[in-house]
């Protein structure tokens, strides 16, 4: 487990996603978590399907009446989460134990105005999913950021973007990289992205003329480059969009690859 294995990052998971959970179940095991490593662990708390419908209904057998309930699960968990329901509450008597001397963090994922909304209701911690969304994310963040409303969790908006990156020694490489990574979201549409596929195998996979289409626009979504390349970017969209920190994605074919990625701008951002 990464937590026995470092002492400074904070750990946690990237999207829980709420409708398929009971909030006294994530509660009580982040706050397991929160207990084991205390004050370094974050939820991530999203509400989409997460997978295919197949994948969906193995989950949950009404996910989305969930999703019609999401402010109310959300409040739920953050009560939990803070052992503060009311006396008159069916939960009032029970806690989610153990119960950490330091409450685990909890954000709000999302790529609309309505999750931002929510995570600023709350006084959450906001993570933009830029390369999953079409709209405009300064607007977006900006709303975030002015109907903020502090709280334990937070005294002030805090907001992380999710950005996909392909970082290799050179250019050209990173690109043949990213090739394979994007021709796996189009595989995954046509149903049949079990795996990423090698860089020649993805070369040779014919698309149509909607497939081609999409490929730029995904494409276009990413940051792919040599580490200078990736860090420039990186500063710019720090800039535009004002945010405290980055959450990097990257796919790849070749575990290798993504750990040099990881590996090759850890060196150029952060000098190690």
């Amino acid at each position: 487990m990464e937590g026995g294995k470092t002492k400074n990052i904070r750990i946690g998971c990237g999207a829980v996603l709420l409708p398929h959970y009971k909030p006294y179940k994530i509660a009580e095991t982040y706050n397991m978590l929160a207990t084991l490593f205390p004050d370094r662990v974050d939820i991530g708390i999203g509400r989409s399907p997460g997978g295919s419908a197949e994948a969906t209904n193995a989950l949950s057998d009404n996910f989305l009446q969930q999703v019609f309930k999401m402010a109310d699960l959300v409040d739920e968990l953050l009560h939990f989460l803070k052992n503060d329901f009311p006396e008159d509450h069916q939960f009032s008597k029970i806690k989610a134990s153990p119960v950490p001397q330091k409450t685990p963090i909890p954000w709000m994922l999302g790529t609309s105005a309505k999750s931002a909304q929510l995570a600023a209701k709350n006084g959450l911690p906001y993570a933009f999913g830029q390369f999953m969304s079409d709209v405009d994310a300064n607007l977006i963040i900006e709303e975030y950021c002015k109907t903020f409303k502090s709280n334990q969790f937070g005294e002030a908006p805090k907001v992380l973007l999710t950005v996909p990156v392909i970082c290799a020694a050179t250019g050209e490489r990173a690109e043949e990289i990213a090739w394979s990574s994007i021709i796996w979201q189009i595989l995954q549409n046509r149903g049949k992205g079990q795996r990423v596929p090698s860089i020649e195998e993805a070369k040779a996979i014919e698309l149509t003329d909607k497939e081609k289409d999409h490929f730029n626009t995904v494409k276009q979504k990413m940051i792919i480059g040599n580490p200078q390349e990736v860090k420039n970017n990186l500063a710019e969209l720090q800039a535009k969009y004002n945010v405290e920190e980055f959450m990097i994605l990257t796919i790849t074919h070749s575990p290798n690859e993504r750990m040099e990625s990881y590996k090759l701008l850890a060196e150029e951002i952060l000098g190690y």
